[in-house]
């Protein structure tokens, strides 16, 4: 059964640099890959990118990071901000405009955790969180979203 994919064993990869033969080379610079890893990778053409990531063998479907990065067209405004937060990992992407600034996965066992590192991103961006929209890839109960709009100027569901 195809799905998402909930793992922090990726990496993003400009295109021109990406060679098939060289993946799991690529992504073991970047993170420590079991035995059992099956490493794959997917075309992000809207950021002239590729994502290479690691999934237990048998397993199907996309990186929850592919679809937090698709979503980021989903975005109104110039400072594209998009997070979700499943199983103790929070998935963010960034942008602005038409440049992609960043595409991680962080290890956040609570949302509070979660939220360090957006703001840690955004600080390190130099973006304006009191300017900026949040847009939300994963369902927050009601404290967690009222939380962000303590900083944020709009939060919304995507």
């Amino acid at each position: 059964m195809a799905g998402t994919i909930l793992t922090g064993k990726c990496t993003l990869v400009p295109q021109n640099f990406f060679r098939q033969d060289k993946a799991r080379e690529i992504l073991s610079e970047v993170v420590l890959l079991d035995a059992d890893d099956a490493v794959a990778w997917l075309d992000v053409p809207e950021w002239d990118a590729v994502l290479v990531y690691a999934a237990k063998r048998g397993q199907s479907g996309v990186p929850e990071l592919f679809e937090v990065i698709r979503s980021l067209s989903r975005c109104s405004e110039y400072n594209k901000i998009v997070a979700s937060h499943k199983e103790g990992r929070l998935y963010l992407a960034v942008a602005q405009g038409r440049s992609l600034l960043l595409a991680n996965t962080y290890e956040a066992p609570d949302f509070t955790t979660a939220e360090y590192y957006i703001f840690l991103a955004m600080h390190s961006l130099q973006l304006n969180p009191e300017v900026s929209t949040i847009c939300l890839a994963s369902p927050v109960s009601a404290e967690e979203e009222m939380s962000l709009y303590r900083y944020f100027r709009m939060v919304e569901p995507l």
